[in-house]
């Protein structure tokens, strides 16, 4: 069976986790577990991006080093892994000595696609970009995303050709070699490369920013932060020559968010095929979350962190909502309300109930004897189809509606009637094949929220009801010390 690579976006380490993000480890966490429960090798990344003029400017507000100030932030990722149940098989940083190492190699590797010119743009540090003039002007010479004037910058970098690879990376995404899902991202980034793509700086004058790896054989420059950041997914596996990147690569998933498209559609597609490596199977896009119907933002006070909603709805509330509530191939929005309703209407109700339902039944009336569970029915009808494409909300949609099936039955076959015509036979047939359905949701359930399918085994998996100690969904739930 053929392994499974999986890797999320590497966020960069200027602010703390937001939802956002949260919501992609989420899913990419998603399909390691699903990849895992059917047996096959999973090798699933996540890490943080570590270099930059903006980190370096952020550091020394603070009266710290650049790394001193990269560690912390990059800790707050790592511990927002072990918040949200993450099953990350390896945490890479870009300032991890290997990461250097073998970015510099990559670097040499590419060398026959890399030239030195000048460079005159405008150019932004909170963004770590060039930006052309038509958006200088659209935005009057100022960043809208950090509301500092645009730099005019003239200086000697490296380029990386990125022209000749036009052609090449279209054909691969029109053939499906590279898939990109949705269609409507697939769509963006071919209307880009129909455009032609330019050759593209990818380094910067030390003297400008020093806090970056060096470029190899020229003390002078550093390479560009997101040119060598998108090098990760290589060198984590041990580019050129470990057995890990041997086994690994070419990825099967990469989960990226919409604003860094072109960085992973079509600059890095480019990198594979000047590295002469096989590109990403399957690059899956998703959207923003907006909260009230407001784009998130620190001006307007409405960031909401993933630790705030887990401390009040608990861990698997937090993936169900954001997985089943948030639309899969578009943006989607957050509010307290919406997940408040989610919580009770579906969670607690649907769910929680038949749980309690079903295992006070079998505690009343078979003294928690559960006896022989009949095996699962049939495969569910497009859930596989589902997570296959990305497609989570409706992946859960299908899950669900076993949920709501099973409470329909309940209500048909009355087992509180069942009991008072003394047949013991029948009793034990009606609750055993519930007991059935709940172990196969929570098969269902396992790779999108696995405490509570675990928790659902715990109580019915053995043939004696082990009932739980609270309920199935606990509100207000205390965090560890490090995370809080």
């Amino acid at each position: 069976m053929s392994n499974f690579y999986i890797t999320t976006s590497i966020p960069y380490v200027n602010s703390e986790p937001h939802v956002g993000f949260g919501m992609e480890i989420v899913m990419a966490d998603v399909l390691a577990r699903y990849m895992r429960q059917r047996k096959t090798p999973v090798l699933f990344v996540t890490g943080t991006d570590e270099h930059g003029g903006k980190i370096a400017e952020k550091a020394k507000e603070l009266n710290i080093s650049p790394k001193q100030f990269a560690d912390q932030v990059s800790q707050s990722f790592r511990d927002l892994t072990q918040l949200l149940n993450i099953s990350n098989d390896r945490f890479v940083r870009t300032t991890d000595q290997g990461h250097e190492q073998r970015a510099q190699v990559i670097w040499n590797n590419l060398a026959g696609y890399i030239y030195k010119g000048s460079y005159s743009g405008w150019y932004c540090t909170g963004c770590e970009t060039f930006y052309s003039q038509q958006v200088v002007d659209e935005n009057k010479g100022v960043c809208p995303h950090h509301n500092r004037p645009f730099e005019q910058i003239k200086e000697d970098n490296y380029f990386f050709k990125l022209s000749a690879f036009t052609s090449k990376v279209k054909e691969a995404i029109d053939s499906g070699n590279l898939r990109i899902v949705p269609d409507s991202r697939r769509n963006e980034i071919l209307a880009v490369l129909n455009e032609g793509l330019e050759d593209i700086s990818i380094s910067r004058p030390k003297d400008k920013i020093e806090w970056g790896i060096g470029v190899p054989g020229d003390e002078s420059q550093v390479m560009y932060v997101w040119f060598e950041a998108l090098m990760n997914y290589i060198t984590v596996l041990g580019y050129p020559e470990h057995d890990d990147f041997k086994q690994f690569w070419p990825a099967s998933m990469q989960v990226i968010g919409k604003d860094i498209l072109r960085f992973h559609g079509a600059i890095w597609p480019a990198m594979l095929m000047g590295l002469g490596l096989p590109l990403q199977q399957t690059l899956y896009v998703h959207g923003f979350i907006d909260v009230d119907g407001k784009k998130m933002s620190k001006s307007l006070g409405n960031v909401i962190a993933p630790k705030d909603i887990v401390a009040k709805y608990g861990v698997d509330a937090f993936r169900y909502f954001f997985l089943r509530h948030i639309p899969s191939y578009e943006d989607g929005d957050f509010s307290w309300q919406r997940l408040e309703a989610a919580y009770n209407n579906e969670l607690a109700d649907q769910l929680g109930n038949a749980v309690s339902r079903v295992a006070a039944m079998i505690s009343k009336y078979q003294k928690g004897i559960i006896g022989d569970i009949p095996g699962p029915g049939h495969d569910i009808d497009g859930y596989e189809q589902a997570i296959q494409a990305c497609h989570f909300d409706k992946a859960l949609d299908k899950a669900w509606d076993q949920v709501k099936g099973l409470n329909q039955y309940i209500e048909e076959a009355k087992p509180w009637e069942i009991i008072k015509t003394g047949d013991p036979d029948h009793m034990r047939e009606i609750l055993a094949y519930m007991v059935s359905n709940l172990l196969g949701i929570s098969d269902l359930l396992s790779p999108f929220m696995p405490d509570t399918a675990d928790k659902i085994r715990s109580v019915f998996g053995s043939g004696l009801l082990r009932p739980l100690a609270g309920p199935l969904f606990p509100k207000e739930q205390k965090l560890i010390d490090k995370i809080s």
